[in-house]
């Protein structure tokens, strides 16, 4: 498929909001472990760039072309670091796709619409001490009471939570084990019962990131997003939506590493020549490039069956673990190339290393992408 023209200026705003509104401010939000998210969603919602595919009548842009919601998360990951990217793709792909499609609309006025007005931050939790990519071995209950849930249980990793004014919570609601019997409950924040400890990570150290105690937290049968019972499967199509928000990112970020890499190394002489100069460097960075385009490419694939209403969860698979692979390689050959100077904090390269090691972590682990894929394939 074709960008046009209209593609195009879109880019530009959600560029040049990237460079008015988040590169300016990294090293002071990365030294705090915190970003004003409230202040920037409500920045970016007045662009328009909030709820791009969602309804209009709560807070959305009305679109129904998925290469705007590309262009969106590749333009995001052109920021200086991965935190920002990641914090608003919770916030439009990942805590709230299940609230609009499945969502009443009373709960949708009363969480999606502020949401996507940027005036609430959201999260979604899912990841527990003992289930990560694992999510059939959730212990997170919520046992009815009445009109309501009793929520008990833990949650980890769980970004934006310190900031958070309602989380999409995944938890059993019944004795079925495995994949049935989970449901999806909007819990409000801050509320009785629910305490939040900031946790200290490796990279994307802008963003928060919250471990979540539930200890008899109350809230109403009614936050029940979609049908009781089916919240693994509605999570499992949220997820492909949260997969190809990274691998869309990922053009952008790569993108950006290779060409800060390549003026270095323009610049840096060695042996009596830019290190540019150099073969085998040449090579490198050229190969990496070929490979940023291919899955740009794979991207508009991608985009092209969403548009004709297919199921891509095999390509959101493929796309994941390859993403998170090139991602990794990029920025360990950015560093590479740098040199000493590359290994220092001061320098943008140490903490690219950091931020895109999530990469094949989050949102389901290389080999979990495996075994989705050989299962897919028929290889189990």
């Amino acid at each position: 498929m074709q960008l046009s023209a209209e593609h195009e200026q879109f880019r530009q705003t959600v560029r040049s909001f990237v460079d008015k509104e988040i590169n300016p401010h990294i090293e002071e939000w990365e030294r705090a472990g915190l970003m004003p998210l409230r202040d920037l969603f409500t920045k970016a919602a007045k662009l328009g760039l909030l709820g791009l595919e969602y309804d209009s009548a709560y807070g959305g842009q009305g679109g129904d072309d998925p290469a705007f919601t590309m262009i969106l998360s590749e333009e995001l990951g052109r920021a200086h670091h991965g935190s920002f990217p990641m914090a608003f793709g919770v916030q439009a792909q990942m805590a709230t796709p299940s609230l609009h499609q499945y969502g009443t609309a009373e709960l949708k006025q009363t969480y999606l619409l502020p949401a996507m007005e940027g005036t609430a931050v959201s999260a979604v939790a899912v990841t527990e001490p003992d289930a990560g990519s694992d999510v059939a071995a959730l212990r997170t209950r919520a046992v009815r009471d009445g009109d309501d849930w009793v929520i008990s249980g833990s949650k980890m990793y769980i970004t934006n939570s310190l900031q958070a004014d309602w989380i999409c919570v995944l938890a059993r609601t019944s004795t079925e084990g495995g994949y049935k019997g989970m449901s999806q409950i909007i819990v409000p924040a801050p509320t009785t019962g629910l305490t939040i400890r900031k946790l200290d990570k490796l990279g994307m150290r802008a963003s928060d990131t919250g471990l979540l105690t539930f200890e008899g937290v109350r809230v109403p049968v009614s936050n029940t997003v979609g049908e009781i019972g089916r919240g693994f499967q509605q999570q499992m199509t949220q997820f492909v939506i949260e997969r190809m928000w990274a691998v869309y990112g990922t053009v952008g970020s790569a993108q950006l590493m290779i060409e800060r890499t390549k003026e270095y190394a323009q610049q840096r002489t060695v042996f009596g020549g830019s290190l540019m100069s150099k073969q085998y460097l040449q090579f490198e960075l050229a190969e990496l490039a070929a490979d940023v385009d291919m899955l740009r490419v794979y991207n508009l694939a991608c985009v092209e069956k969403l548009r004709l209403g297919q199921d891509i969860t095999r390509e959101a698979t493929i796309g994941k673990l390859k993403c998170g692979r090139l991602a990794r390689a990029v920025a360990d050959w950015a560093i590479q190339i740098h040199g000493g100077i590359g290994y220092m904090e001061e320098t943008w390269t140490a903490r690219a290393l950091r931020d895109t090691r999530l990469a094949s972590i989050g949102g389901g682990a290389d080999e979990v992408m495996l075994q989705v894929l050989a299962r897919i394939d028929g290889f189990q």
